[in-house]
Protein backbone atom coordinates (compact mmCIF):
# COMPACT_ATOMS: atom_id res chain seq x y z
CA UNK A 1 0.00 0.00 0.00
CA UNK A 2 1.09 3.41 -1.00
CA UNK A 3 -0.39 6.80 0.31
CA UNK A 4 0.73 10.26 -1.40
CA UNK A 5 -0.01 13.63 0.03
CA UNK A 6 -0.03 16.66 -2.64
CA UNK A 7 1.61 18.60 0.31
CA UNK A 8 4.52 16.25 0.34
CA UNK A 9 5.22 15.77 -3.38
CA UNK A 10 5.18 20.10 -3.33
CA UNK A 11 8.59 19.52 -1.39
CA UNK A 12 9.96 17.25 -3.35
CA UNK A 13 11.80 16.97 -7.51
CA UNK A 14 8.23 15.45 -8.18
CA UNK A 15 7.23 18.96 -8.49
CA UNK A 16 8.09 20.34 -11.81
CA UNK A 17 7.25 23.78 -13.37
CA UNK A 18 7.53 23.50 -16.62
CA UNK A 19 6.81 27.77 -17.00
CA UNK A 20 3.47 27.35 -18.44
CA UNK A 21 2.19 24.95 -16.27
CA UNK A 22 3.36 22.60 -12.46
CA UNK A 23 2.79 18.90 -12.52
CA UNK A 24 2.72 17.03 -8.96
CA UNK A 25 3.95 13.64 -10.00
CA UNK A 26 2.24 11.82 -7.29
CA UNK A 27 2.82 8.35 -8.52
CA UNK A 28 6.28 7.88 -10.80
CA UNK A 29 8.17 4.82 -12.29
CA UNK A 30 9.70 4.01 -9.70
CA UNK A 31 6.44 3.17 -7.63
CA UNK A 32 6.19 0.45 -9.93
CA UNK A 33 2.27 0.56 -10.77
CA UNK A 34 2.78 0.51 -14.90
CA UNK A 35 2.15 4.03 -15.30
CA UNK A 36 2.38 7.47 -13.25
CA UNK A 37 -0.11 9.78 -12.30
CA UNK A 38 0.38 13.95 -11.81
CA UNK A 39 -1.94 16.88 -10.62
CA UNK A 40 -0.81 19.14 -12.68
CA UNK A 41 -1.88 23.39 -12.86
CA UNK A 42 -1.95 24.61 -16.29
CA UNK A 43 -1.21 28.37 -16.11
CA UNK A 44 -4.45 30.86 -17.71
CA UNK A 45 -3.17 32.70 -21.02
CA UNK A 46 -0.22 29.97 -21.49
CA UNK A 47 -0.60 27.70 -24.87
CA UNK A 48 1.95 24.69 -24.62
CA UNK A 49 3.14 22.43 -27.66
CA UNK A 50 3.43 18.83 -26.48
CA UNK A 51 3.53 15.71 -28.34
CA UNK A 52 4.37 12.38 -26.77
CA UNK A 53 5.58 10.61 -29.05
CA UNK A 54 6.66 7.82 -26.36
CA UNK A 55 3.50 8.06 -23.94
CA UNK A 56 -0.22 8.01 -24.09
CA UNK A 57 -1.71 10.28 -21.77
CA UNK A 58 -5.29 10.53 -20.49
CA UNK A 59 -6.37 13.85 -19.16
CA UNK A 60 -9.23 14.60 -16.32
CA UNK A 61 -9.79 18.53 -16.07
CA UNK A 62 -11.15 19.07 -12.18
CA UNK A 63 -11.07 23.26 -12.31
CA UNK A 64 -10.90 25.49 -15.33
CA UNK A 65 -11.44 25.70 -18.57
CA UNK A 66 -9.40 26.14 -21.88
CA UNK A 67 -9.19 23.87 -24.95
CA UNK A 68 -6.39 21.68 -27.01
CA UNK A 69 -5.71 21.60 -30.84
CA UNK A 70 -4.55 18.68 -32.23
CA UNK A 71 -2.15 19.28 -35.17
CA UNK A 72 -3.05 16.88 -37.30
CA UNK A 73 -6.43 18.14 -38.64
CA UNK A 74 -6.39 21.56 -36.64
CA UNK A 75 -9.56 20.69 -34.76
CA UNK A 76 -9.88 22.39 -31.67
CA UNK A 77 -11.15 20.53 -28.34
CA UNK A 78 -13.04 22.82 -25.33
CA UNK A 79 -11.84 21.39 -22.10
CA UNK A 80 -13.86 21.82 -19.31
CA UNK A 81 -14.25 20.90 -15.67
CA UNK A 82 -15.05 17.23 -15.66
CA UNK A 83 -13.81 17.00 -18.67
CA UNK A 84 -11.79 13.92 -19.99
CA UNK A 85 -9.42 13.45 -22.96
CA UNK A 86 -6.88 10.70 -24.54
CA UNK A 87 -4.07 11.34 -26.30
CA UNK A 88 -4.44 7.81 -27.60
CA UNK A 89 -2.77 8.03 -31.03
CA UNK A 90 0.72 10.42 -29.35
CA UNK A 91 -1.20 13.27 -30.44
CA UNK A 92 0.62 16.46 -31.52
CA UNK A 93 -1.22 19.45 -29.87
CA UNK A 94 -1.46 22.80 -28.32
CA UNK A 95 -2.97 22.90 -24.74
CA UNK A 96 -3.97 26.77 -24.52
CA UNK A 97 -5.79 27.90 -20.86
CA UNK A 98 -8.15 30.28 -20.79
CA UNK A 99 -8.21 30.16 -16.99
CA UNK A 100 -5.97 27.88 -14.47
CA UNK A 101 -6.54 24.33 -15.10
CA UNK A 102 -6.42 21.89 -13.01
CA UNK A 103 -5.83 18.70 -14.51
CA UNK A 104 -5.14 14.71 -13.21
CA UNK A 105 -2.93 12.97 -15.63
CA UNK A 106 -2.50 9.21 -16.23
CA UNK A 107 0.61 8.31 -18.39
CA UNK A 108 1.66 5.29 -19.54
CA UNK A 109 4.67 4.26 -19.39
CA UNK A 110 5.19 6.28 -16.54
CA UNK A 111 7.42 8.67 -15.83
CA UNK A 112 10.70 8.94 -13.53
CA UNK A 113 8.90 11.87 -11.96
CA UNK A 114 11.69 15.39 -13.01
CA UNK A 115 11.03 15.56 -16.82
CA UNK A 116 10.05 18.24 -18.87
CA UNK A 117 9.31 18.88 -22.27
CA UNK A 118 11.97 18.97 -24.68
CA UNK A 119 12.00 21.56 -27.69
CA UNK A 120 9.80 19.48 -29.38
CA UNK A 121 6.75 19.23 -26.92
CA UNK A 122 8.14 15.53 -25.83
CA UNK A 123 8.93 13.82 -22.99
CA UNK A 124 11.78 11.13 -22.69
CA UNK A 125 10.90 7.48 -22.44
CA UNK A 126 12.44 6.67 -18.49
CA UNK A 127 15.18 3.65 -19.13
CA UNK A 128 15.25 0.99 -16.59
Amino acid sequence: MKVVNLKDVQKSEQNVDGGNWVSRRLIVKDDNMGYSVHDTVIKAGTETHIWYQNHLESVYCIEGEGEVVTLKDNKVWPIKKDTLYALNENDEHYLRAKTDMRMVCVFNPPIKGTEVHDENGVYPVAED
